[in-house]
C-alpha cells in the first residue's frame, strides 16, 4: 500500500508561468501496459484551446435532439416552460461545478480522464471507472445515432415518399437502416481525423445549430398566430404537491444528461491554453446555451400543442409536418450537424481514450473510437426514448448516479487529498505512489461501491414504465433514487476523504518504508 499525503512534484518535469506542467524531452515513461501516445500529457506548446473553442464545443454539444427531448419531454410531463427552463437551468448550474473542478487537471497537466482516474484508483483499478463511463458513452453514442439516422429517413422520406413503406428487415424499412448505416460511417469518418478536426467542425457547427432552432421557433410561431399560444399553455401540474414529486426526479435527470462529461471533460480540457479558457469557456458555453435550447424547445413544444392539439415532443417529427421541400431539407442539414456535433464531442472522444487505457498496447484513440462505435450498435439502445418516464427517469437517473459517485471520488482526491498536485510521472509508473494494491486503489473501489449502492439502489419505475419494480430495488433506497447524482457525489466524497485520511494517519509520502522524496522541479522561464 501507498501512502496519500499530496505528493511533491517529480524530476523530470517542466513547469510554465501559468502553471502548466509536462515532462521535461526524454522523461516520459514508457511501460506499454499503461502507456501510448494518445494517453501521453499533451505538451504545452500543443495546449491552444481558447475560450471560444470551449463555448464553442458547449454550444454544438448541447444544440442537439436530446437536449430538446429533455426540455419538451418536460413539457409533456406536465410542466409548463416556465417550470421547465427553471429545472434545466438549475441543473445545469449545478453540474457545471463539477465540471469546471475536474476540467482543472486538464490544462494544468495535459492527461485524459482515465489517466487522471489513476491518482484516486489506482494504475489498473481506473478501468473501472473509465469502463463504466464507456459504456454508458457507447450507449448514448447508439441513442444519437438512432436518433440522426431516423430524422434523415422521416425527412428524407418526406422529400421523395415511400420510404416508411419499404420492406422491413428487422422490424424497421430497410431504408431507415440505410440512413443509419451512412450517418453511423459518416460520424466515425469526421472523429478519425482527431481531435483538431473536431474543433474546427464544432468552431463552425455552433452558431449553425442555433440558427436551426430559430428557425424552427420562427415556423411554428407563425401558424400559431404568434408568440402567445407558446407562452399560454398551463401547467398540468401547478407549483404544488403534484410540481415536487416530478421536479426533484426531473432535475436528478437533467444533471445526469451531463454527468458523463462532469468525469471526461479533462479529454478536452487538456488541450487548453490555461485555466481561464476552460472556466471561462465552460461557464459560458454550458448553462447559458442549455438554457436557451431549453427556451427554443418549450416554446416550439407548446406551440405544437395549440397548434396540433398534442404536445410533439420529438423537433425531426415536427420538423416532417411542413410540407415545404426547402423547409425540409434545411431540417435535415440541421439535423445532421446538430447531431453529429454532439455524438462525436460526448460520446466518441471519451470511450477511445477509456478503451485505450484498457489496453493501450493494442488500442489506441482511433481504435477506441472505432470500437465504441460496433459497441453502439450493438447495445441497441434506441428504446430508451420511447417514453419521456423511460428516457428522463429511468435511464438518466441510472447514469446519474453511478456518474455522480465517480465524480465525488475523482474531486475529492484532486482537491481535498492531493490539493491538485500530481505526480505526473507515477501516473503512468508501476510501482509509484499510485500503485496502490497491486494496481488498485481498494479505498475508491469501496467509496464507490456504497455510494453507488445508496444512488441507484432503490431505482423505481414510475407507473410501472421501465425495467425496475415500482418499490425499489433496494425499497428501503427508493426515497434516495429521485436525488440519485447528487447521493452519490456527496456520499463517495466524503467517505474517500474518511479512508484516506484514515491511511494518511498512519502512511509516509511515497511507498511504504521508503523515505520521503523531495526531487527539484525544473522550471521553463518566460
Amino acid at each position: 500500500m501507498t501512502a496519500t499525503l499530496p505528493p511533491t512534484p517529480s524530476e523530470g518535469l517542466i513547469a510554465d508561468t501559468a502553471g502548466r506542467v509536462e515532462l521535461a524531452s526524454g522523461a516520459a515513461p514508457t511501460d506499454g501496459r499503461f502507456v501510448n501516445d494518445d494517453l501521453l500529457p499533451v505538451p504545452v506548446a500543443q495546449r491552444r484551446w481558447t475560450t471560444y473553442n470551449f463555448a464553442a464545443l458547449w454550444v454544438g454539444m448541447a444544440h442537439n435532439i436530446p437536449s430538446w427531448l429533455l426540455a419538451s419531454g418536460l413539457v409533456a410531463l406536465g410542466m409548463d416552460w416556465k417550470q421547465a427552463v427553471f429545472t434545466i437551468a438549475l441543473a445545469n448550474l449545478i453540474v457545471l461545478a463539477p465540471m469546471l473542478l475536474t476540467g482543472h487537471a486538464g490544462p494544468k497537466y495535459g492527461i485524459p480522464f482515465p489517466v487522471l482516474a489513476r491518482a484516486s484508483f489506482g494504475l489498473r483499478g481506473a478501468n473501472l471507472p473509465a469502463l463504466i463511463r464507456a459504456g454508458v458513452a457507447c450507449a448514448w453514442f447508439g441513442i444519437q445515432t438512432w436518433i440522426g439516422g431516423q430524422g434523415i429517413f422521416v425527412l428524407l422520406g418526406k422529400i421523395f415518399g415511400g420510404w416508411a413503406e419499404a420492406a422491413e428487415v428487422g422490424g424497421q424499412p430497410w431504408t431507415l437502416w440505410v440512413c443509419f448505416i451512412l450517418f453511423w460511417v459518416l460520424e466515425l469518418a469526421i472523429i478519425y481525423r482527431g481531435m483538431e478536426t473536431l474543433r474546427r467542425f464544432e468552431n463552425w457547427a455552433a452558431p449553425f445549430v442555433i440558427l436551426g432552432a430559430l428557425v424552427l421557433l420562427v415556423w411554428i410561431a407563425v401558424k400559431a398566430g404568434g408568440l402567445g399560444p407558446l407562452l399560454d399553455q398551463p401547467s398540468k401540474l401547478g407549483w404544488g404537491a403534484d410540481f415536487w414529486p416530478v421536479f426533484f426526479p426531473s432535475l436528478m435527470g437533467m444533471i445526469a444528461f451531463w454527468s458523463t462529461l462532469s468525469l471526461n471533460i479533462p479529454d478536452f480540457t487538456r488541450f487548453g491554453a490555461g485555466q481561464r479558457a476552460q472556466i471561462w469557456g465552460q461557464s459560458l458555453g454550458l448553462p447559458t446555451t442549455m438554457t436557451l435550447f431549453a427556451l427554443l424547445s418549450v416554446f416550439v413544444t407548446s406551440g405544437s400543442q395549440a397548434v396540433y392539439g398534442a404536445a410533439v415532443w420529438d423537433p425531426v417529427q415536427l420538423a416532417a409536418k411542413t410540407d415545404n421541400v426547402f423547409g425540409l431539407l434545411f431540417a435535415l442539414v440541421t439535423v445532421l450537424i446538430a447531431t453529429i456535433s454532439v455524438n462525436i464531442a460526448a460520446n466518441v472522444v471519451s470511450p477511445a481514450y477509456d478503451l485505450a487505457n484498457l489496453a493501450p498496447k493494442v488500442i489506441n484513440f482511433r481504435r477506441g473510437a472505432l470500437i465504441t462505435g460496433v459497441v453502439g450498435v450493438l447495445i441497441m439502445p434506441w428504446k430508451l426514448t420511447e417514453t419521456p418516464e423511460l428516457y428522463i427517469f429511468t435511464w438518466l437517473g441510472l447514469v446519474g448516479g453511478l456518474l455522480g459517485t465517480v465524480a465525488g471520488i475523482l474531486i475529492a482526491d484532486y482537491w481535498v487529498v492531493r490539493r491538485t498536485v500530481l505526480d505526473l510521472a507515477g501516473l503512468y509508473t508501476p510501482g509509484s505512489r499510485y500503485w496502490y494494491t497491486s494496481g488498485w486503489n481498494l479505498r475508491a473501489v469501496a467509496a464507490f461501491v456504497v455510494g453507488g449502492v445508496l444512488a441507484v439502489g432503490g431505482s423505481h419505475s414510475a407507473e410501472g414504465k421501465g425495467p425496475f419494480p415500482e418499490d425499489g430495488l433496494i425499497p428501503f433506497l427508493k426515497p434516495l433514487a429521485d436525488y440519485g447524482w447528487a447521493v452519490g457525489l456527496a456520499s463517495s466524497l466524503v467517505l474517500y476523504v474518511a479512508l484516506m485520511r484514515a491511511e494518511r494517519a498512519r502512511a509516509v509520502d511515497g511507498p511504504v518504508g521508503a523515505p520521503p522524496r523531495t526531487p527539484r522541479l525544473n522550471r521553463r522561464r518566460g
